[in-house]
């Protein structure tokens, strides 16, 4: 498999051979889905012998194990997300949004206090955010014990996901290799990796348990309470609890570096297109006015700020080939046959930068997302295929929009942000670049950020 921008190579491919493209690797089919439609039909549509994911020794060696999305279709898979979902539908992140918008607020004075650390801003609004609705837990700072455990446990499933990087992924024996043997030092990291994802799953869910009659809220501690309700069901209380951390678990992992990333994606795009955020800020000082934060009743009138958010999604895809499907059984697609274990990786890249679809897909433009003032409900909606598809569409996706919605809003309501610029006065982020793998980040995350108004921190701090 290509290691360097391998959804460029697919989206070649598909178009000399076909939307339809297979290969083997030692054995292993992978097939990959080179349109939206292919995508749609066979895994929205046909989503029954689609939903499984392909397991591999590097799921758990580095950490990934911790994140139930990467379990087999099936009956367990199937209690994690009804137990994920019960706290996450559309209906329960919207009891979030006063506990949210309160972290936005306090995002952006951090941000006005030490302007040069908007990424790691982002981070720990972020983890923070879900430490507290998670497990009650207020962090202190960014060296906060419970913060380095997340950032810690999160760094080796994305090194796991680049093509190549590991060959446990086509030879499973070369796990049981001792680490002290030549060439095997990789053993001593997926041992560490495999630890801080143990102690995310842990210690946080200890520190409830310890204080769940205490009558803290928490999401883990209405998990817990259920379980102590209902001790009849089908499943050992080692079993549930080991399901209630998982819980917790993938909140942090399936989310935390696709929604920091979009969200810098989204502010290194308005650097390069100030016009686009000129005019969103025009929105905004019209729907919100000076003199107080925007909230999430404002999202329905801030039509502009929203198609800037579904454009960022469309034009920097975090996970652009997505995450892996796997068949369950023989199957057939368009007269061709997908045999059952068949890896299926639609490339999610070619749908949102399709020409076809996407006038000059290159371009961040939001104005492709509006009609008539309003949402364009017949345009392509990213949100379709940058969450999955079918059965293993995300969870958690209703959480990421208003994480993105309520901290982008605030910070381009009371900062005016610009790629700095050299001595020469030329801007230094001139284009975007991602890095490769897995998931993109953005790179050089470069930025002048500053009140728009000197009125701004007085807002912000009274």
């Amino acid at each position: 498999m290509p290691k360097v921008h391998p959804w460029l190579i697919y989206r070649d491919l598909c178009s000399k051979y076909g939307d339809i493209l297979h290969f083997r690797i030692l054995g292993h089919s992978t097939v990959i889905l080179g349109s939206a439609e292919i995508m749609t039909q066979y895994l929205d549509k046909r989503s029954a012998n689609t939903s499984d994911r392909k397991q591999t020794p590097l799921i758990e060696l580095t950490g990934g194990g911790l994140n139930f999305g990467h379990l087999p279709y099936g009956t367990w898979w199937r209690r994690h997300r009804r137990a994920f979902w019960q706290h996450f539908n559309p209906s329960a992140v919207a009891q979030y949004e006063s506990y949210q918008h309160a972290m936005a607020h306090k995002l952006v004075g951090d941000i006005l206090r030490d302007p040069l650390r908007l990424p790691q801003h982002l981070q720990f609004n972020f983890n923070a955010t879900l430490m507290k609705l998670l497990y009650n837990i207020d962090v202190n700072g960014d060296d906060d014990k419970h913060l380095a455990i997340v950032d810690a446990a999160l760094s080796g499933a994305p090194q796991g996901g680049v093509p190549g990087k590991f060959l446990i992924r086509y030879f499973p024996f070369l796990r049981y290799i001792p680490d002290f043997l030549p060439g095997a030092g990789f053993q001593k990291q997926f041992a560490r990796w495999q630890s801080t994802a143990n102690a995310l799953k842990n210690v946080p869910f200890e520190h409830v348990k310890a204080f769940l009659h205490d009558g803290q809220e928490s999401i883990i501690g209405r998990l817990l309470d259920a379980l102590a309700s209902s001790r009849a069901g089908q499943m050992s209380v080692a079993e549930e609890e080991e399901l209630i951390k998982n819980v917790g678990a993938i909140s942090f992992d399936a989310g935390a570096d696709t929604t920091i990333s979009t969200l810098q994606a989204a502010l290194l795009a308005l650097c390069l297109y100030p016009d686009v955020l000129r005019k969103v800020q025009a929105e905004l000082d019209t729907v919100v006015g000076p003199n107080r934060l925007p909230d999430f009743s404002d999202s329905s009138a801030l039509v502009y700020l929203n198609a800037v958010i579904k454009e960022t999604f469309r034009w920097f895809n975090v996970v652009p080939l997505g995450v892996p499907h796997c068949t369950t059984a023989d199957d057939e697609l368009n007269g061709y046959f997908i045999p059952k274990g068949t890896v299926l990786l639609p490339n999610v890249w070619v749908c949102m930068h399709d020409p076809e679809v996407y006038d000059n897909p290159h371009e961040f433009r939001p104005e492709r997302f509006i009609k008539d003032g309003q949402l364009d409900a017949g345009a392509r909606d990213p949100y379709e295929y940058v969450f999955g598809f079918g059965r293993r569409i995300c969870p958690g996706r209703h959480y990421a929009e208003a994480v993105i919605f309520i901290n982008l809003a605030s910070i381009l309501h009371l900062f005016d942000v610009s790629a700095p610029r050299a001595r020469n006065e030329q801007p230094i982020v001139h284009e975007m670049r991602a890095s490769d793998g897995y998931l993109l980040y953005p790179e050089r995350c470069l930025f002048t950020i500053k009140p728009r108004s000197a009125e701004v921190e007085s807002l912000i701090l009274g």
